[in-house]
């Protein structure tokens, strides 16, 4: 795993900088675009997008630019998620965030950028047909937009201040983190040519992940080491955010972790494709400390 992602990592951080820097556009906007893009990062989206291509024995350098357009749109949403009006951080990834740097109004056009260039980066890929790109297009629109990441951003600021249920706190988890984790999966399986059945099967494993995912950034909210997270931590308890721990407490929340990761890979079971490396991310994602 370590070698498949130190692999791409490199390659898809090439693509998503080399495609802004041909790009003709103020030196400003450019300049804060790859500030973000720059800034580090597991990558986990892209590479999880990777390794399902490589799991069907396909070439995963024909996801390379859909990965990097998944890449983009998720950059865009930190440098939002950081603003003032947002979360207000004042650091992501160990460096002083997008809109410290650029100021308010330019953080808010280089996400603007990131987003749009995304959709231009897959329509112009000479590696896919024009059918996946179509379908790919649309799948990322609906992960990333109001039916997705952005409608699971709506109900997480609306939940604050408020004592939510577990089971609301999973629907916007399942939309503001899940949907483009499901869309990592479901591109590859698209781009290698997977079944319907296929599909299906890859969505439910990302869907539990995607739960694991979240449950585990709350965990270490508390638990993390501000040094290795690049944030601060407890700043959902100083915004009064449902947690996971702060409705099942920390004991209650690793075991739903563990829940999640159990059905993640049961999931994978069956699947006619090599699924190591997705088995490999799913672990990676539950026992990260950062």
């Amino acid at each position: 795993m370590d070698i498949f992602q130190q692999k791409y990592k490199q390659k898809l951080e090439e693509t998503m900088v080399g495609y802004v820097q041909t790009k003709n556009m103020p030196s400003t906007i450019k300049e804060a675009m790859v500030y973000s893009l720059e800034a580090g990062g597991k990558r986990i989206r892209p590479v999880l997008l990777l390794a399902v291509i490589e799991g069907f024995k396909k070439d995963p350098e024909l996801g390379l630019k859909t990965a990097a357009a998944l890449e983009m749109i998720h950059t865009y949403s930190l440098i939002h998620d950081d603003l003032p009006s947002m979360d207000d951080d004042d650091l992501r990834r160990g460096k002083p965030t997008n809109h410290k740097v650029f100021g308010e109004a330019m953080a808010i056009l280089a996400g603007d950028g990131l987003l749009t260039h995304s959709f231009g980066l897959i329509a112009e890929d000479p590696l896919i047909t024009s059918d996946q790109k179509v379908k790919l297009i649309g799948l990322l629109a609906h992960s990333a937009g109001p039916e997705g990441m952005v409608g699971g951003q709506v109900a997480d600021i609306e939940g604050e201040n408020k004592k939510l249920s577990v089971e609301e706190l999973e629907t916007i988890h399942v939309h503001k983190t899940g949907k483009l984790l499901i869309f990592s999966v479901l591109a590859g399986a698209v781009i290698a040519g997977a079944s319907v059945e296929e599909q299906t099967r890859l969505e439910r494993f990302a869907h539990h992940i995607g739960l694991a995912f979240q449950i585990q950034d709350d965990i270490l909210d508390i638990e993390g080491e501000e040094e290795l997270i690049g944030k601060r931590t407890g700043s959902d308890e100083s915004k009064q955010k449902s947690t996971y721990p702060g409705l099942l407490t920390i004991d209650g929340s690793k075991k739903k972790l563990q829940f999640h990761l159990d059905e993640a890979l049961n999931s994978l079971d069956g699947l006619r494709m090599d699924t190591k490396l997705l088995k490999q991310i799913a672990r990676l994602i539950v026992n990260r400390n950062h």
